[in-house]
């Protein structure tokens, strides 16, 4: 029985885990349950899976790779994780341009949050959708594919609108990653060519501990091609294996010393064969136009005495633009600032909700699966289609089935 999350700060309140296998089955969950809400693999920190009556896993949702050549698609079972999926499409000669950190997440969790990798030129996990099967509270089947009415709303959603059984993704062909790590890159370099540095490599991804506010510790590139990226500054590239966090061995990380490889084994930051990250842990995410990038670095250089007593690393990537309603990156390019911290709750949730204020005239989205003060104002100013997503969500699930109180806050900042 699922009793907490991957972090174990959260506790969840269900009285019952049910694992369905199949579509039928999911349907008879839905029937049989008061308030139902699904379960991926744990990766989120806060009550957005909580539930005082039923816990759907999706963890048996785990129906084989189907490719479609012709289409550049790979149809799977929500359940299934991306580093599972990985290999099943390498074996056929294809790929996902876009992985996150840990491929222990599970695709159809990792959706519905707005999880994301990194890239200039890449989309977020989400952005990969083709289409969607989900089952709504009343026990309809449905799909939903890009292009139709209620796609772009129904891709990020929250666990709003039913449970999702299968997800299309779209694939290109197989490709190599060559991962490099460079060392103490001067923040003020950083923010002066901050569009040629995450602009270096395919996947770009800085690394700041805080401990000397003036210097990003790691800089993380992932090239396709076999050339260097071109840094700017002066900057060491790393000549052994290294790990983000500080005194941590780096058997888990994936291999970065520039050799060739395929992509699964380079695009996260972890093995699935491992326990991703430290696994002692807390996170929030915050994510920004591409704009305000350095306005917004520089207004955490400005809390660095609140944030460096706290955080165990500090990470900056990129995204590209979407058009999906709740995506972190829904109508321009995107930074996310991502924070792992120590397990301190409190003092946590308190720098968060600083860190959350100072960014807001930066038009600051936090991520969904991550710690968040849920503001109502700040989610209205930033989302301009959560009325619509409110919407949406009451005619998929007018009795309010999946609702808990997690969503009942976002859906109650709609208005």
């Amino acid at each position: 029985m699922a009793q907490a999350n991957w972090a174990g700060n959260v506790r969840f309140g269900a009285q019952r885990v049910k694992t369905p296998s199949s579509v039928d089955e999911v349907r008879a969950v839905l029937a049989s349950a008061g308030r139902v809400r699904a379960l991926g693999s744990g990766h989120s920190f806060n009550l957005i899976a909580d539930t005082d009556d039923t816990l759907l896993s999706t963890a048996r949702l785990t129906a084989a790779p189907r490719i479609d050549a012709g289409a550049r698609t790979v149809t799977v079972g929500a359940g299934m994780r991306y580093g599972e999926l990985a290999p099943a499409l390498e074996a056929e000669g294809w790929a996902l341009a876009n992985l996150a950190s840990l491929p222990h997440i599970s695709i159809a969790g990792a959706i519905a949050t707005g999880t994301h990798g990194s890239g200039d030129t890449v989309g977020t996990l989400s952005s990969a959708v083709a289409a969607l099967e989900l089952v709504t509270p009343t026990g309809e089947v449905v799909t939903l594919r890009r292009g139709d009415r209620d796609f772009d709303g129904a891709v990020v959603s929250l666990g709003a609108l039913g449970i999702v059984t299968e997800v299309t993704l779209d694939i290109e062909p197989t490709f190599a990653i060559r991962q490099r790590v460079y060392e103490r890159l001067p923040l003020e370099v950083a923010l002066a060519e901050f569009d040629v540095l995450m602009a270096s490599a395919y996947s770009v991804s800085l690394f700041h501990r805080w401990d000397d506010p003036d210097v990003i510790d790691q800089v993380w590139t992932k090239a396709r091609g076999d050339e260097a990226p071109r840094l700017p500054g002066d900057i060491a590239e790393a000549t052994e294996q290294v790990h983000m966090l500080a005194g941590v061995t780096p058997e888990a990380t994936t291999p970065q010393l520039g050799e060739r490889g395929a992509w699964l084994d380079r695009l996260a930051h972890f093995k699935l064969s491992h326990t991703p990250s430290n696994g002692a842990e807390l996170q929030s995410e915050l994510l920004v136009p591409r704009t305000h990038a350095v306005g917004a670095i520089e207004a955490v250089r400005a809390l660095a005495d609140e944030v460096a007593p706290l955080v165990q690393v500090m990470e900056i990537r990129s995204m590209r633009a979407d058009d999906l309603w709740l995506s972190p990156a829904s109508g321009h390019d995107a930074i996310g600032l991502h924070f792992t911290w120590h397990q301190r709750q409190a003092e946590v949730e308190a720098v968060v909700a600083k860190l959350e204020k100072a960014l807001e005239p930066w038009g600051a989205r936090p991520h969904w699966g991550k710690l968040t003060r849920l503001d109502a104002d700040m989610l209205r100013s930033v989302w301009p289609r959560l009325g619509d997503f409110a919407e949406l969500a009451r005619r998929f699930d007018p009795e309010g089935k999946l609702r808990n109180p997690f969503l009942d806050r976002v859906l109650a900042a709609a208005g």
